[in-house]
């Protein structure tokens, strides 16, 4: 069997006989297998044999993985190919003992009945509280490989990404620079321009707008400008160079590149998957 999808088995009694890129290895209670998307995987049981099964979806596994890295990822697009980096084993063996087994047993439980409830919905912070304290318990016993970080990653590694920086009032300066962007997000903005416009330093400015919002100034605006592309090419039918010179990009392969890099796609395949027959204004 294979699934498009993260899967954790869990032995609750009995034994048997897995087979997937680890080989064929016996498992028993005690026992969880964590098996990658697209791994393929069989077992046959020894005697009876009881497991819960937790199907994770592989988008909402990787968006919890950048969090967890966020300090040395770039954005989301960065997450799928450092975890491959990370958990180069496809299906691992999780020989986490009965007594730790059993603290995970009524956590899987009430899982279970709140999926077989269909309340994904009204019990969703419930779901995942519980899934936090299942993952809490396997994390140490997941095998990772060590990664060595690119000069890239570990210029990023700041102390204004969303993970550690510190929450305090904003300053208003920070606010103005804000404003101004999205009142004008076409104009050739220059660090020194922006910051002359709330009489800061460029230096200044730079580090009081990470601190309230993540993002160098000019990072922002690129988020800005990739925002308003993709609601143009999804509303209207104009060309890629003229949605980029419209949110400010003079060129329309620097328009693509930074479309690429925040959205995963380019603005052609972006548009094509726009509904069919959807009406769309000048």
């Amino acid at each position: 069997m294979v699934y498009d999808c993260l899967k954790i088995v869990f032995i609750r009694s009995g034994s048997a006989i897995m087979f997937s890129e680890f080989g064929r290895q016996a498992v028993n209670v005690g026992d969880a297998i964590l098996l990658g998307p697209n791994v393929l995987f069989s077992s046959e049981p020894e005697e009876l044999v009881t497991f819960t099964s937790i199907y994770v979806d592989t988008d909402f596994a990787l968006d919890q993985f950048f969090w967890q890295h966020s300090a040395v990822l770039h954005d989301r697009l960065e997450a799928p190919s450092f975890a491959e980096k990370v958990y180069s084993e496809p299906a691992q063996i999780l020989r986490l003992g009965r007594d730790r087994a059993g603290m995970v047993v009524p956590w899987l439980d009430e899982m279970v009945a709140l999926s077989v409830e269909e309340q994904f919905r009204e019990r969703f912070n419930r779901l995942q509280a519980l899934w936090f304290a299942v993952m809490d318990v396997l994390g140490p016993f997941i095998r990772v490989s060590p990664v060595r970080l690119t000069p890239l990653q570990r210029a990023r590694s700041r102390p204004v990404l969303p993970r550690s920086r510190r929450f305090a009032p904003l300053r208003r300066e920070s606010l103005l620079a804000r404003e101004a962007l999205h009142e004008n997000i076409a104009h050739p903005w220059t660090l020194g321009e922006l910051a002359e416009t709330v009489r800061l330093s460029p230096q200044q400015l730079t580090r009081v707008f990470a601190e309230a919002f993540g993002k160098t100034p000019i990072a922002y605006l690129t988020m800005l400008r990739v925002q308003e592309m993709a609601r143009l090419l999804r509303e209207t039918d104009l060309p890629v160079a003229r949605v980029g010179r419209r949110v400010g990009w003079s060129s329309r392969s620097r328009a693509t590149e930074a479309f690429i890099e925040h959205i995963g796609l380019s603005p052609s395949r972006y548009r094509a998957m726009r509904p069919v027959g959807e009406e769309r204004p000048l």
